[in-house]
């Protein structure tokens, strides 16, 4: 796998779905179509992220289909709702084992053996903090989950939940700052048993995909989970990696992460923890942020998933104008780390559809977001955004009273065969002006014959200014650069 790879999250239920009208019958993975491999291949897709893959029960989802915050969110999705289109959370686990109605571990093993013929590997889904409410260990092994009293249960009705003719109390799933999710059960991770139950369980499921994507990773380490619990525990992340890549060197492991333990998780062995403060920063316009960002260091940078969408925000399409949407998106994936691309970003798709569903609206293709992901596409086959060395370019002022330049941001990336691609982002919607500066062994590059891949057209480089090592650029409203010459003659 490349050192900067591509992956794409399929949202597995909805796309069965939408695969069951086409066939006639209900869709299993079986049914995933070889030409959608291909488009993934052709897309330069190395990891094929199936969510909501496992197995989901009555008891959350009854929850799912009564809740009544959650269903004024699925009638605004789907306004012609009914009752079998909220399957239930993807993340209310009863167990990890496939879905009947997806065809069963058979359909995954042999889908995923398809993928590796191609070239893709398969990330499913790992949720450590919770379980759903039909997990048969809430008979078996309360002890497991943690367990609260009366005095609790009414005092936060929104927390803790009365289980089974016993009517023992446990909590809900939750993280420090909101209410319980009303379909989960919380695990103990302050008992070391469960953490030894949990790893079984992680390795079993390591044994059926090539990577995890862990939900709320953070919510289980030592520090997070004593905020939310007052109560101690031991390291979890850490054996358990180890022991996954013990058995499978090559496992991928991906953390949605937030709050800014990031640098936390990679030391606990995750291979990738999602770049939320990129997408903010790009989202809220802060563009001397997003530079600061990049300054970090490259191997902190190559560990970052960095996405302009997925199944738990808003569209891109429906977050940033299509101007914006340009800018960010061009560096946002010409950027180094994991390029994540969510099903329906391509095609400009502007609702957000909630993992409880398994059906989502009809919505026509926007040819302009469609063109600017085939771009992106079609520029990311290019094997030097992927292996070669990338470095970020400074900018100053073109003059001084000039703030415009922080609205700029400047990359490179050169291969070992001496070919270049200067990437240069305007992040505004106004004219942008700024100096960049360039290394001497740029400064030396400018005699080249240089292309705008971007804009598909010949590019003259300012001789003299590359000479003295400073080029003042002046770019419209959210243009985009991609500059690339070849080898040396």
């Amino acid at each position: 796998m490349s050192a900067h790879p591509v992956l794409h999250q399929l949202n597995t239920r909805v796309y069965l779905t939408e695969r069951s009208r086409e066939l006639g019958r209900p869709a299993t993975l079986d049914d995933l179509p070889d030409t959608l491999i291909g488009e993934l291949v052709d897309s330069g897709v190395g990891i094929l992220w199936l969510l909501s893959v496992w197995s989901i029960g009555l008891a959350s989802q009854k929850v799912s289909r009564s809740n009544p915050e959650w269903l004024r969110e699925f009638a605004h999705t789907l306004p012609d709702l009914n009752d079998e289109d909220i399957a239930g959370s993807g993340f209310a686990i009863r167990d990890y084992s496939v879905a009947d109605g997806l065809g069963g571990p058979k359909a995954l093993a042999a889908l995923r053996r398809r993928l590796a013929k191609r070239g893709i590997r398969l990330m499913l889904d790992f949720v450590p903090n919770h379980m759903g409410l039909d997990h048969p260990w809430l008979e078996s092994h309360p002890e497991y989950f943690v367990q609260g009293n009366a005095q609790q249960l009414r005092d936060e009705p929104q927390n803790f939940f009365a289980h089974g003719a016993a009517g023992r109390i446990f909590a809900h799933g939750r993280d420090p700052y909101f209410p319980g999710w009303p379909d989960t059960v919380q695990l103990d991770y302050s008992n070391a048993a469960l953490q030894a139950r949990l790893q079984q369980e992680i390795l079993q499921i390591a044994s059926q995909c090539d990577g995890l994507r862990c939900d709320m990773a953070m919510l289980v380490t030592p520090e997070i989970f004593q905020r939310t619990w007052g109560t101690p525990t031991a390291d979890f992340w850490t054996p358990a990696i180890r022991a996954v890549k013990d058995a499978h060197p090559d496992f991928i492991f991906m953390a949605e992460v937030y709050w800014d333990m990031e640098s936390q998780l990679h030391a606990a062995g995750f291979d990738y923890c999602y770049d939320k403060r990129l997408y903010d920063r790009l989202r809220d316009g802060d563009h001397a942020g997003v530079r600061g960002h990049l300054r970090a260091d490259i191997t902190y940078q190559s560990r970052l998933a960095r996405f302009l969408e997925n199944h738990d925000e808003p569209r891109a399409a429906d977050t940033f104008t299509h101007d914006r949407h340009v800018s960010a998106a061009a560096l946002t994936f010409l950027s180094p780390g994991l390029r994540f691309f969510h099903q329906g970003q391509a095609e400009g798709r502007r609702v957000r559809i909630s993992p409880h569903l398994v059906r989502g609206p009809d919505e026509a293709p926007d040819a302009r977001t469609n063109e600017l992901y085939s771009k992106l596409l079609g520029l990311l086959k290019d094997p030097i955004f992927h292996d070669g060395e990338w470095g970020l370019l400074e900018i100053s002022r073109a003059w001084d009273d000039n703030w415009s330049s922080d609205c700029l941001v400047a990359w490179y990336w050169r291969d070992a065969a001496g070919c270049v691609a200067l990437c240069i982002v305007n992040l505004a919607g106004h004219e942008a002006q700024g100096k960049i500066h360039l290394p001497q062994w740029l400064q030396h590059l400018s005699a080249r014959s240089w292309r705008n891949d971007w804009s598909d057209e010949g590019f003259s480089m300012p001789a003299e200014q590359w000479h003295q090592g400073a080029w003042t650029l002046f770019a419209q409203p959210s243009q985009v650069f991609v500059l690339r010459c070849g080898p040396p003659a």
